[in-house]
């Protein structure tokens, strides 16, 4: 086993005394607050019930993301009807959600519709609780809602040639390191920036890295407290993890350089920084779905569909224009409607009948494959 470093900044005097430097902020902060103007007009634009379906999406791409961050792959129908069931909205055709998937979803929901709730450590061991139902993470068991017992050490690499990439503060100072932050969280808010105060509550907690697992995603949903905080809004517009996921590897470089330097945590801040404001970017790709899903049902408010087939045009809508691997098939339809290749053919050919669906011209035979008339909704 290798280690690249033996001093870590938790092992600084006073090493949460951080600092950053200003003028190498300045112009990222002016960007964060423009996408962020941005993104909020545009989700005040949408009304109460697009509003509403606006975050549903926000919140399971953000639940879905945050767990493959940590190579956890959650099945996104699941999500979806934790999602459904929590916000309100229609769980027609999907499965039951999972109890770990119904756990993130709450934590995520407890992070941003409760922002102006005291953060406690009860409230932090709750969440813990709540990712691992039953008591297991894996095949191993681990201490749940509970502080973890002596050093972790993240690691990469084939088992006899691992890297230590980081380790963690031992265990017999986390109810101090615990009582330092949540001191510090209480007090900054207000006194310091919004968008930093965000990042520098990212970069603490997953230092103190407290629990045996799940740090990852409780340091992302304190994130999205602490952004909720200074929108002083309860839905979330961007999902900060989708962003994360899609640079990963700089993300993890970025936390280990830091880790290993000193107090000053002006790149860990210029990389945060760039990472929401990418983050906002793309949201609008999310909001931009809801609104084409919103007028599909417009233009076919009058046109007769079963549950089954209302079933399918949904999850196509979810998917995306051109995003239904393989297309739509008679043998896709059947798995996921659950009936028969006779009904699926008979409903299939009723939907391409009133111009819901429509055949792609280069297949063929059995292998014909179907899409959304997305021209209805094309502006």
């Amino acid at each position: 086993m290798t280690t690249s470093n033996s001093k870590y900044i938790w092992q600084r005097k006073n090493w949460t005394d951080f600092s950053w430097q200003s003028e190498a902020l300045i112009s990222l902060l002016g960007e964060a607050r423009q996408a962020q103007g941005k993104i909020l007009a545009k989700g005040k634009s949408l009304g109460f019930k697009l509003a509403q379906e606006a975050q549903a999406e926000i919140l399971v791409e953000e639940t879905v993301k945050t767990a493959a961050i940590e190579g956890e792959i959650l099945d996104r129908n699941s999500v979806r009807s934790s999602v459904a069931r929590r916000l309100g909205l229609s769980k027609a055709g999907l499965p039951p959600a999972e109890r770990h998937v119904d756990g993130l979803v709450e934590i995520l929901l407890d992070a941003t519709q409760k922002y102006g709730d005291p953060l406690t450590v009860k409230r932090l061991k709750g969440w813990h609780a709540a990712l691992f139902p039953t008591g297991y993470s894996g095949l191993h068991k681990i201490r749940v809602g509970e502080w973890r017992e002596g050093k972790m050490e993240v690691l990469s690499g084939p088992v006899g040639k691992e890297k230590v990439h980081f380790l963690t503060p031992p265990s017999k100072v986390l109810n101090e390191e615990a009582k330092n932050f949540l001191n510090w969280w209480k007090n900054s808010f207000g006194q310091t920036e919004g968008f930093l105060r965000a990042g520098v509550a990212h970069f603490w907690f997953v230092t103190i890295h407290p629990f045996d697992d799940g740090n990852g995603r409780i340091t992302r949903a304190l994130t999205d407290m602490a952004l909720a905080q200074d929108e002083q809004l309860s839905i979330r517009f961007y999902s900060f993890s989708s962003q994360i996921l899609e640079e990963r590897s700089a993300y993890y470089d970025i936390l280990e350089k830091s880790q290993k330097g000193n107090r000053d945590i002006t790149a860990w801040l210029k990389w945060f920084l760039g990472c929401l404001i990418r983050s906002m970017e793309k949201s609008e790709t999310l909001i931009s779905k809801v609104l084409v899903k919103a007028k599909f049902w417009q233009e076919h408010s009058q046109t007769s569909m079963n549950e089954r087939q209302r079933k399918i045009v949904n999850r196509l809508l979810d998917v995306g224009k051109g995003e239904c691997k393989g297309g739509l098939t008679t043998k896709k339809y059947v798995s996921l409607a659950k009936t028969s290749r006779t009904t699926a053919f008979r409903e299939i050919s009723d939907l391409v009948e009133k111009n819901v669906l429509i055949q792609d011209p280069e297949s063929k035979g059995r292998n014909v494959k179907y899409d959304l008339n997305w021209s209805l909704v094309e502006d």
